[in-house]
């Protein structure tokens, strides 16, 4: 099943760009997963047992990187082309 999902990150700090950039690198290294990017969020698309392994990977290094953060994520599955 194909998913997209759009996710935003909002590090609770003042130094706030370099832990988004951070998390914006490590999803564009992970195959089989089309990434998009605009200013407020970044779109993955791809099917479910691939992106969702790797939404769970990076949330955990970031909040694990970080003392405060928020992920704003929406998930729609059949993304339309």
């Amino acid at each position: 099943m194909q998913v997209a999902v759009d996710i935003s990150l909002y590090p609770l700090d003042e130094d706030f760009i370099p832990p988004i950039k951070s998390v914006i690198e490590r999803l564009g290294q992970h195959p089989g997963i089309e990434i998009e990017y605009n200013r407020m969020s970044t779109q993955l698309r791809g099917e479910f047992d691939v992106v969702m392994p790797v939404l769970t990977k990076e949330i955990r290094t970031t909040f694990e990187d970080l003392p405060k953060a928020v992920f704003a994520i929406k998930i729609l599955n059949n993304p339309v082309n």
